[in-house]
């Protein structure tokens, strides 16, 4: 499926006339890979997308979904305020945010125990407190608009054992269910996607193909690394009002790779 078929129908229905017709999305981390996913369904799904990245990649794929691009350090206080802020002054107010913007692609492979102290904070500040301050930034707009929707970027690592990565993830998990009872009598949503092994640019450069291999053979009820299409339904369901009285709650989409109880 063509990004131009994503935008005039196909799998998510039209441009115009969808589930997020009148509605504002803010998508983190979107010029590419999971976050650009996020960013071309809502768009074909009626949303003004807000392509909120580091990365000037986002300019075209603001472009092609006729979004706005913002260049945004999530961990950066002033930087989520201005994304948030232009998002309401181009398109009137924000309805949904997608915390998906994470150091991964290139990221060391450490132990806590010896990983760069500097290098820690600056990745905590990231794939952790990013999702809070993004949050933080929204609230008042959509405390504006009677309420809306967060979907933050967990991760089955959270449940095993992956280092420092884990332990953000572990951290995303805790801030959606806290925030969730923070904000939910302001009538917004608060809940996480934890995906599994997703093929994307930036899992191929840090994750061994061997090690996938393995992952899908031992681990994955179903036997195929995930896409980002496969997020994509998840993601847009906790979004609309078809999830109205879904929040605090982190989804699996993972083929079965871990179980909870």
């Amino acid at each position: 499926m063509s990004h131009s078929e994503d935008r005039s129908g196909g799998r998510f229905g039209g441009r115009f006339g969808g589930r997020f017709e009148n509605k504002v999305a803010i998508v983190t981390g979107a010029a590419q890979g999971i976050g650009e996913a996020y960013a071309r369904a809502l768009a074909a799904e009626g949303a003004s997308v807000v392509v909120a990245d580091v990365s000037e990649k986002g300019a075209a794929v603001a472009e092609e979904i006729k979004g706005l691009y913002v260049r945004t350090d999530v961990s950066d206080p002033a930087s989520v305020q201005a994304m948030a802020a232009s998002a309401a002054d181009r398109f009137g107010g924000v309805d949904h945010l997608v915390n998906n913007a994470a150091i991964f692609g290139g990221m060391r492979l450490d132990f806590l125990f010896t990983v760069d102290w500097d290098y820690y904070r600056r990745f905590m500040a990231v794939n952790m407190d990013g999702a809070l301050l993004c949050a933080r930034a929204v609230r008042p707009y959509m405390e504006e608009r009677g309420g809306g929707a967060i979907v933050n970027q967990s991760s089955t690592a959270a449940w095993q054992y992956s280092g420092f990565y884990g332990l953000a993830k572990a951290g995303v998990n805790a801030i959606t269910q806290q925030l969730a009872h923070e904000l939910g009598g302001m009538g917004i949503r608060v809940n996480a996607i934890a995906p599994g092994p997703i093929d994307t640019e930036a899992n191929r450069a840090v994750v061994p193909e061997g090690m996938v291999r393995k992952i899908v053979r031992d681990k994955l009820a179903i036997k195929r690394v995930g896409t980002p299409q496969d997020l994509v339904g998840m993601c847009l369901f906790l979004l609309s009002d078809e999830a109205a009285w879904v929040t605090g709650q982190i989804f699996n989409v993972d083929g079965g790779e871990v179980f909870r109880s």
